[in-house]
């Protein structure tokens, strides 16, 4: 088969291997030892819903319902979605499940979701995000919680340093509806110079017009009337009580008043962590509270409050990971005690010492092979009366005080009496 006849990788999805592997699974695993320390329970969601569910909670005058959904019919005749986004599944599975008798509830997921746009730096059609909600929380310190876990998260992960929080706030219902009407009013008075997707914003979701990227509306969008002069003044102690609680917690944070969330199911706090490192797509974390959305689904009234991160982003930011080595590499000198190697290895991998045995080629070569892996040490299997015994264990390294206590840990794994064992 000539490589033109080889199956080539869909553009906008990725193969992750090696280096880009680890750093995925760096991301994740840091994620969820954060996670824990919040107590934030792990759920796994359908990777896809009906289409309803998110045409309804993402909204259908958005570009990822109207142009980025990967929608289908199956085999049923049921229009069904892949999920270009967690918040939504997980509100359905909050209500279809009964979940509210566990509210408030503080939920983390990870996993692939699918966007059909253009492919660049960091962004994919199949891509992966990390996500953490508080279902059922009215109280800003929900906010503050979340905020302070994606604060610590970006510490641990070591790419802090360059990234700023962006804070806003969208007010509640009376304030929100008193801003959207003072935004119509300036926007109509300029409809003559807004761009066409702008002008259909204006008709079904005027506040999207505040982010729009098009240099015509720019002048009209900074130009628009602010949030906080029809801040109602239970919004404001809202957002004081988040400000407040990031400061306590040492959280730097900046006030960005053009931050918005289109949708009118938001309430109150939207953020972004972003950083210059990314080029032009900056933010590698964002979220906000979104009380209305179960509503939209169906449900009773719920304050909720989440936020999801891109894993890819993420993974660009962070220092390369350390390749992943073995403890113990075994080596049989002569291929009739290969079975007792590999007994060997089970036993110290049941004691939590990562082992291995290659598949092939003389014990000579299979030390080679073990010294590329980065082993840290080599245990021969030898014939049982040769000189200095059966089992031989040699530290691939100069710690002499390291060797005995190593010793020690694989005699234990093995449940052998004596190992002789010496330095490299």
């Amino acid at each position: 088969m000539s490589r033109t006849d080889t199956p080539q990788r869909i553009r906008g999805t990725q193969d992750l291997f090696g280096e880009d592997a680890r750093r995925h699974a760096t991301v994740v695993e840091t994620f969820e030892r954060v996670r824990r320390l919040y107590g934030f329970q792990p759920v796994e969601i359908p990777i896809f819903e009906a289409t309803a569910v998110f045409a309804r909670s993402i909204g259908e005058t958005t570009d990822v319902v109207s142009k980025e959904m990967y929608s289908f019919d199956d085999r049923g005749g049921d229009s069904v979605t892949l999920r270009p986004e967690f918040t939504a599944g997980l509100a359905r599975a909050y209500l279809g499940n009964g979940w509210q008798q566990f509210a408030p509830l503080k939920l983390s997921t990870h996993g692939p979701v699918f966007r059909y746009e253009r492919p660049q730096k960091g962004r994919y059609r199949q891509f992966h995000q990390i996500d953490a909600e508080v279902i059922g929380a009215a109280e800003p310190q929900a906010d503050v919680e979340l905020l302070v876990l994606a604060d610590q998260l970006l510490r641990e992960l070591g790419v802090s340093d360059g990234v700023t929080l962006q804070l806003n706030t969208l007010g509640d219902s009376e304030t929100r509806d008193a801003w959207r009407q003072a935004l119509v009013a300036h926007f109509e008075a300029h409809r003559g110079d807004l761009s066409e997707d702008s002008l259909t914003r204006l008709e079904k979701n005027p506040l999207r017009i505040l982010d729009s990227k098009d240099p015509r509306d720019r002048p009209i969008a900074d130009a628009a009337p602010g949030i906080d002069d029809h801040m109602s003044s239970e919004a404001g102690a809202f957002f004081e009580a988040v400000t407040k609680g990031l400061d306590a917690a040492g959280v730097a944070w900046t006030r960005n008043a053009r931050l918005v969330r289109g949708l009118d199911y938001y309430r109150h706090t939207a953020f972004e962590f972003v950083t210059d490192r990314l080029g032009a797509q900056g933010t590698v974390l964002g979220g906000g509270r979104y009380d209305g959305l179960i509503e939209t689904l169906g449900g009773p009234h719920t304050p909720a409050v989440g936020w999801a991160a891109g894993i890819e982003r993420l993974a660009m930011l962070i220092d390369a990971p350390a390749v992943e080595t073995i403890s113990v590499a075994v080596i049989p000198d002569r291929p009739e005690f290969e079975t007792q190697a590999n007994i060997l290895a089970g036993r110290l991998r049941a004691a939590g010492v990562a082992s291995e045995v290659a598949y092939r080629g003389n014990a000579k070569r299979r030390v080679e092979t073990a010294i590329k892996r980065g082993a840290e040490a080599l245990l021969f299997v030898r014939a049982p009366d040769a000189a200095g015994g059966q089992y031989y264990l040699r530290l691939l390294g100069e710690n002499t005080s390291a060797l005995s206590a190593f010793a020690r840990k694989v005699e234990d794994a093995l449940g052998v009496g004596s190992l002789t064992s010496a330095n490299a």
